[in-house]
């Protein structure tokens, strides 16, 4: 079988291999638009799957993206997929997401094929430059995970809308991958955001006709009140539409880990039971925001997002969290007055801690020869001219082409205590080097790792540290060692700090999410159905 449209007019592309002919029939979660829950009903699933004795593959051609996790092979893949491979107790690989896009502003993104960096694409050109070299990383994607997994389900996640009139010619990672895999194609729709029917009913009109009965069913998510209210809605849009509504998936009042960061933007933040409240600086490159999860699902802990000066506020502790242009959001730091707002909040006593990008603004110099992390015109291409960073570090830091991608062990002796073994991962351009200071390098570092943080406290009282391991809040024992901190600040009592890591929690969240989705959808006629 061949697939033409593939790179230009007259085109083709041929795909190696389809599923083992033993193997059940993939499934594909599709939705109406971007943010329709994808994601989460994918993971949904795959727990369901797995909890049913088969072994779930999850997939997602394309994904565009700065949330990302690295495998244990030192590949670079979306967070969202990693999630699903939790929810089908399989280790992460990139695989799973083979092409991985990670904008960077001015309609240029990175591209990432297969969990190594590839290059750069600009927005009006991806399509032209791209298509081929990613239709071939996907498939050698989907090669990976049957040839490991041969008797696996395919559970594939599409991107944004299958719809997209102007683009489906070049699609990647929708129809023409369920078409082909003859995947069998459940359809959310996201009822949260109004105009359902419409929703689902242009959908359904804007697919060609070979594409129409590769929908199965109809999800519609995100329903607040009784699943009863929607009845006459469920028996309307399958007399309009002839596909069956399998299920209604209520609102959730649970932390699932954000889709995109628009997402964590929205939720509103804890009260009542709060003590803490760490303010986090909502940088235009938020990138890596899965660091936050474990943070918010302590009920002591109150996120606050800081886009400004005036909102800095009296936070116990202020987070700089990673970034994809470094130096575009330092820039933007300045812009809106956070650079003298940080210092005068350490001067009076105040904590703050820096994850990747934002440990490396906490620096005294960024140099980026290469213009790698959105300096602008004012940034000179060249080492003669260095940034200026906020200088709360003694660091210095160079951007290159290389990208440190690695999985990480550490023994973390700070803060004070028993040293404790944390694990996360590596994912940055730039490297830091302690510049020469009054005070000792390896007595500042925050563990045995010459290379991953460092920390000093000022003698106004204040507290600075910073950190490249992206997952830091993910050990739990050092997460309540670092909120102690803040509670003792406070006057508050310690949190025992014996606790699990954030690994089980989300473990207990994927089986709740999996429960409610048995509960309110009919997943055998999907399952069962003859193609």
């Amino acid at each position: 079988m061949r697939i033409s449209g593939a790179t230009g007019p007259g085109s083709e592309i041929r795909l190696l291999t389809r599923p083992a002919p033993d193997a059940p029939p993939p499934l594909m979660v599709l939705g109406t638009s971007s943010g329709a829950g994808k994601s989460l009903m994918s993971a949904a699933l795959c727990r369901v799957l797995r909890r049913r004795g088969e072994q779930p593959l999850p997939f997602k051609g394309q994904n565009m993206s700065l949330n990302a996790w690295v495998d244990r092979d030192g590949g670079e893949m979306a967070y969202s997929q990693a999630l699903q491979a939790w929810a089908s107790e399989l280790e992460p690989t990139a695989a799973m997401n083979p092409v991985l896009l990670k904008p960077q502003g001015d309609s240029t993104s990175e591209v990432i094929h297969l969990g190594r960096s590839v290059g750069l694409a600009r927005a009006e050109h991806y399509y032209r430059d791209w298509f081929r070299p990613g239709w071939a990383a996907i498939r050698a994607g989907l090669n990976q995970l049957q040839r490991s997994h041969p008797e696996g389900r395919l559970v594939l996640e599409g991107a944004g809308s299958p719809v997209e009139v102007n683009l489906q010619p070049r699609d990647l990672t929708n129809l023409r991958l369920a078409q082909y895999l003859r995947a069998r194609c459940l359809l959310v729709a996201d009822i949260e955001r109004g105009g359902v029917f419409a929703q689902v009913i242009g959908t359904l009109a804007l697919l060609r006709p070979v594409e129409r009965p590769l929908i199965r069913g109809i999800l519609i998510n995100r329903f607040r009140g009784r699943p009863e209210l929607f009845e006459e809605g469920r028996r309307w849009l399958e007399r309009e539409t002839g596909i069956p509504v399998l299920g209604v998936m209520p609102w959730l009042a649970e932390q699932f880990p954000p889709e995109d960061s628009l997402d964590l933007l929205e939720r509103r933040a804890r009260t009542g039971t709060a003590e803490i409240t760490v303010a986090v600086l909502r940088f235009p490159s938020l990138s890596n925001f899965s660091d936050l999860d474990p943070l918010e699902a302590e009920p002591s802990v109150r996120l606050r997002w800081v886009h400004k000066e005036e909102e800095l506020g009296q936070a116990d502790a202020v987070l700089l969290p990673g970034s994809k242009q470094t130096l575009r959001d330092l820039n933007w730091l300045r812009d809106n007055g956070l650079d003298s707002a940080l210092r005068t909040y350490l001067a009076e006593g105040g904590c703050l801690f820096g994850i990747c990008g934002g440990l490396q603004m906490l620096g005294r110099e960024l140099l980026d020869p290469l213009g790698l992390e959105g300096g602008g015109p004012s940034v000179a291409p060249n080492d003669a001219i260095p940034c200026a960073g906020l200088g709360l570090l003694p660091l210095q830091t160079r951007f290159s082409s290389t990208k440190q991608l690695a999985r990480r062990e550490v023994m973390m002796r700070w803060p004070e205590g028993h040293p404790l073994l944390v694990e996360g991962f590596e994912l940055h351009h730039g490297c830091s080097r302690w510049l020469n200071d009054d005070h000792s390098e390896a007595e500042s570092r925050l563990g045995d790792a010459h290379d991953l943080g460092w920390y000093r406290s000022d003698p106004r009282g204040g507290i600075v540290a910073g950190t490249y391991l992206h997952g830091i809040f993910d050990n739990g024992a050092w997460r309540r060692r670092w909120l102690n901190l803040l509670r003792q600040r406070r006057g508050l009592r310690p949190l025992a700090e014996i606790h699990e890591n954030h690994a089980s929690q989300r473990q207990r969240l994927l089986d709740r999410l999996a429960e409610a989705f048995e509960a309110h959808v009919k997943l055998d006629p999907l399952l069962q159905g003859v193609d």
